[in-house]
């Protein structure tokens, strides 16, 4: 497995999971509260969900990869600019930087990647 695939799977993996986890869970309630957000939880979850399952779509077919990583990078984006509105500490404000450069990345290789 290269690499890029690798980080790639990292990536669907991470947003499918998490995605669940804001949508079922009640802990994640306090957090959207604390950002003012709380009518966009399952809105969040679920956008989170599908963009991980088009970044797996992606790996066998490519437009769903560049779309997918695309609008995970931007709400990635929009999670760190929240984070830092907020005053959340580096380590807290941390993972939404990193997985917008992850995302990033990814969107960058299959643009590099087509034919």
């Amino acid at each position: 497995m290269t690499l890029t695939r690798a980080l790639t799977t990292f990536s669907a993996v991470s947003f499918i999971g998490y995605g669940i986890v804001c949508v079922s869970s009640r802990s994640m309630v306090g957090d959207f509260r604390r950002f003012n957000l709380e009518n966009l939880r399952i809105l969040t979850g679920v956008l989170e969900i599908l963009g991980g399952i088009g970044i797996l779509i992606g790996l066998w077919w490519l437009p769903a990869q560049v779309v997918a990583a695309s609008g995970l990078a931007l709400l990635m984006l929009c999670a760190f600019v929240i984070r830092l509105h907020v005053r959340d500490s580096v380590a807290a404000s941390l993972p939404s930087f990193l997985l917008l450069l992850l995302n990033g990345y990814i969107v960058f290789r299959a643009l590099q990647s087509r034919p």
